[in-house]
């Protein structure tokens, strides 16, 4: 006999919501200023590295082979502009991938349009020495120097923030399944119904017909429970990803699967 799914009230709702904003509350505010320190100085030692080699961004065009290649290099190159410009923007804008080859391709052709983009939009107050032709002084280095970094340390600190905020929440349900005597399998693109992991399975980052889900579930009963993990620190921003991501996502999979799928 197939149990009865729950229904929660909007009062249920409203307290698990709120517990949602404490607990988001409490992990911003504790968040270890050491992440940022740390991610502070190593985007320092890049920049510093960066201007030092390209003679203050004078030979950035005549260097680009060589500074394209490190990593660490390459992004404080993308965080010279302002706005910053992403790796998928870089890309997209510059025509090429940021891989060794192709940056190497047609004697350096996509190194000099990723150069190309990244000056074109030059922070002109961070760097107003470029745009002057002469050599910065030595506050204006420094300024650049510290101002660059801390847009980079800031970025890669909430990048960082968002990614963990998504495993935790992925392990936690991950973890209450395992307390309910559900077992762990290794993930897999999921077909058909062959395809799904046995009663009283899940798994994790799975393709679950043409959409991926966070995790499958396979209930007790045999029917599959796809279940999105989905973290925001904006109620708006929650309502725009439930209607535009989870609830597209289950018109898909009920689509696909139709009565074999228990949405949860």
């Amino acid at each position: 006999m197939t149990a009865t799914p729950p229904r929660w009230t909007v009062e249920q709702f409203t307290v698990a919501a709120d517990t949602s904003t404490a607990r988001f509350r409490e992990l911003r505010m504790q968040e270890p200023l050491e992440q940022y320190l740390h991610s502070y100085e190593d985007h320092r030692r890049a920049v510093e590295a960066l201007l030092e080699r390209t003679d203050d961004l004078a030979a950035l065009h005549l260097r680009a082979p060589e500074v394209l290649l490190e990593p660490e290099l390459l992004t404080a190159v993308r965080f010279l502009a302002s706005p910053f410009i992403s790796a998928d923007d870089l890309k997209t804008v510059a025509q090429t991938t940021l891989s060794a080859s192709a940056l190497r391709a047609d004697d350096w052709a996509g190194a000099r349009r990723v150069v190309d983009a990244v000056l074109l939009g030059l922070d002109r107050h961070r760097f107003p020495w470029v745009g002057e032709d002469r050599p910065p002084t030595d506050a204006e280095r420094d300024t650049a120097v510290v101002a660059t970094a801390s847009l980079a340390a800031t970025q890669s600190v909430q990048t960082a923030r968002r990614t963990s905020s998504k495993d935790d929440q992925e392990q936690r349900v991950a973890d209450y399944l395992v307390s309910r005597g559900f077992a762990q399998v290794p993930p897999r693109a999921m077909a058909s119904v062959t395809d799904l992991p046995a009663p009283g399975e899940f798994c994790r980052e799975a393709l679950f017909g043409s959409r991926k889900a966070d995790l499958v579930v396979r209930t007790r009963d045999g029917r599959a429970m796809p279940i999105e993990c989905k973290v925001s620190n904006s109620s708006i921003n929650s309502v725009k990803r439930l209607n535009n991501d989870a609830a597209v996502k289950a018109v898909v999979w009920l689509q696909e699967f139709g009565h074999l799928v228990a949405l949860p």
